[in-house]
């Protein structure tokens, strides 16, 4: 494994070093046993494993040695770590190096001392195990070879537990946790040059669920181990780039400004890659890549890896294979974490938030059968905000549950507001695959409906996202749950995909919606008008109730009407109005 500090320009060793240096709760108990151990066995009253940078000395783990740190000079370590060999003082008082050493004159009184080296897999002593005492003591060989033989044990144990928390267990890469690692570790060392990291994405999530779904786990799992493989090849990595693995089908590079690496050149050497599965079959992809530049001395990692995730996202929403972070993307990601922080405040009892409902028309008797819920929100700076303005970003916080929960809460209190009046009808919420995911929400919702005393029949949900409820069980079995209370389940934007029609085998379904992208063409485009006329005729075959959504106009209604269609909503009725507002519209 390529080392960090290759491109740091430092000694071999410094990223052991640091490691080491670095406090680990976990780690230093352990190494404790060991110097406890030492102690025992050796039949020496105090022990200490240390580790020593360039100007210090740092004791890690220690039994009855109270020193926690001292100068690399005066350290009786050094002697160790600088010849790489087992050192052994029996009696410093007779030792011509240690007349007025401040270690044996003052606390800790080092009478005894032996230490042997911590020698890491690639040659580098970065510290030692110790034992001391107050006292001297003659220290024959064959306690030597004991002591050097736990500092080995000392040293693999450190190996493996870094080794176990800083590497993908699939490929074998570093993860990451060590990407965050090894950010901080420049931070730390104040490096002020000029870095890149990049940003790759082979496969998004839904294609890995669809490709996990079509294929099983094991052929995605040799797709991933390829791209590992692979990718550093096609990409010609110098010795300075390190390669990590982010998450499946993700990957970033770190580099120096000078190397040949960019966002731009990943793009070009990435083109038109494709790796394989098994039994030879292999699978196209189109990666993208967001790059940053920046001085890990005056940015925290997270800030860093941030960016370039940000610019990968522009990427892939503009569908260009690369992209630099660019003080717009600054500037846009400073707003959308305003806008998430003001979202919190919002769902905290902070005002601004309020739903609308838009009628949904039964085009059979022209009656009003049921309600729409749509979120808005007036903001304080921005003005109204539709949902397209901030659910996205909610979606990738925990705001998503507490927003969702939000709406339901606001449509069964309205509920209950017309609960004894005309106006009393059936009212949907949006729910993604997130939402049908979580623990405990079906439950939550059939308490709330009880609570209120509403029948199920009154709030009906509309599937969001509805590739990834397919991909997910969790998600299938909360709309199963839904459905076996009395809860109407609606599939929203039916006919906007390539695969929507598989959906129908899979999801429990009452309703489906067709797409507003579909339904606004039917008037003016002969094709959409022959697509639409046989999706409502295939799906009243299959005994779903369908409604057409953002009808604006009388032909597309006539339409509409002519292919079968159950029920329309749209401005041409009304657009999405407040409780006050709708009332005196249903009058």
């Amino acid at each position: 494994m390529r080392d960090l500090w290759s491109i740091a320009t430092v000694k071999p060793g410094e990223n052991e070093i640091q490691q080491l240096k670095a406090f680990d709760a976990e780690r230093e108990e352990i190494l404790k046993k060991f110097v406890l151990l030492a102690s025992q066995v050796l039949d020496i009253p105090a022990g200490f494993v240390s580790v020593l940078d360039e100007d210090s000395q740092y004791i890690k783990a220690s039994h009855r040695f109270d020193l926690t740190v001292s100068s690399r000079q005066d350290a009786l370590c050094r002697y160790v770590v600088e010849s790489q060999a087992a050192v052994v003082i029996p009696d410093t008082s007779l030792d011509a190096r240690f007349l007025r050493h401040p270690l044996v004159l003052g606390s800790p009184y080092i009478r005894f001392y032996a230490g042997v080296p911590l020698i890491t897999p690639t040659g580098v002593a970065i510290g030692t195990l110790c034992v001391t005492d107050t006292e001297p003591h003659l220290f024959p060989g064959e306690k030597v070879a004991t002591l050097t033989m736990l500092a080995q044990l000392v040293t693999a144990f450190l190996t493996a537990w870094h080794a176990a928390g800083f590497t993908d267990t699939l490929t074998g890469l570093p993860n990451h946790r060590r990407l965050v690692r090894d950010l901080l570790f420049l931070q730390q060392a104040q490096d002020d040059r000029l870095r890149r990291l990049i940003v790759i994405e082979c496969l998004d999530l839904p294609r890995t669920f669809e490709l996990a779904r079509t294929l099983g786990i094991e052929p995605v799992s040799n797709l991933l181990q390829d791209l590992a493989t692979l990718l550093p090849l096609r990409l010609r990595l110098s010795p300075g780039d390190l390669f990590y693995v982010l998450s499946a089908g993700r990957f970033a590079l770190l580099a120096s400004d000078t190397s040949r690496i960019s966002a731009a050149w990943v793009a070009g050497r990435l083109e038109g890659i494709t790796a394989d599965v098994g039994e030879g079959l292999s699978v196209s992809l189109s990666p993208f890549s967001g790059e940053t530049l920046f001085q890990a001395h005056i940015q925290p990692p997270a800030d860093i890896i941030s960016q370039a995730l940000e610019a990968m996202r522009e990427a892939v929403s503009l569908k260009i294979p690369a992209l630099s972070f660019r003080d717009e993307l600054r500037a846009q990601q400073k707003r959308e974490m305003s806008l998430m922080s003001d979202l919190s405040a919002a769902l905290r009892g902070g005002g601004g938030l309020y739903l609308v409902y838009q009628p949904k028309i039964c085009l059979h008797t022209g009656k009003t059968v049921g309600l729409e819920a749509l979120i808005r929100w007036k903001h304080a700076v921005h003005g109204e905000l539709l949902p397209a303005a901030f659910l996205q970003l909610a979606s990738q916080t925990n705001l998503l549950a507490l927003l969702t929960e939000w709406v339901i809460n606001e449509s069964i209190a309205q509920l209950v507001k017309w609960k004894l009046t005309r106006y009393q009808l059936p009212v949907t919420v949006n729910i993604s695959g997130q939402d049908f995911s979580r623990s405990g929400f079906v439950e939550r919702l059939v308490d709330s409906m009880a609570k209120a005393g509403l029948p199920h029949h009154l709030l009906g949900v509309e599937c969001l996202e509805t590739e990834k409820v397919i991909e997910c069980p969790q998600a299938l079995k909360g709309i199963d749950a839904l459905k076996s209370k009395g809860f109407s389940v609606a599939l929203d934007d039916f006919g906007a995909g390539y695969s929507n029609i598989n959906y129908l085998s899979r999801v429990p379904l009452d309703v489906i919606k067709l797409d507003r992208s579909l339904v606004s063409q039917i008037a003016t485009d002969t094709a959409a008008r022959i697509i639409a006329r046989s999706i409502i005729t295939m799906l009243k075959e299959l005994n779903y109730v369908v409604i057409a959504e953002g009808v604006e106009d009388v032909q597309t209604l006539n339409e509409l009407k002519r292919f079968g269609c159950d029920q329309a909503q749209g401005y041409f009725y009304s657009r999405p109005l407040k409780p006050e507002e709708l009332e005196v519209w249903l009058q």
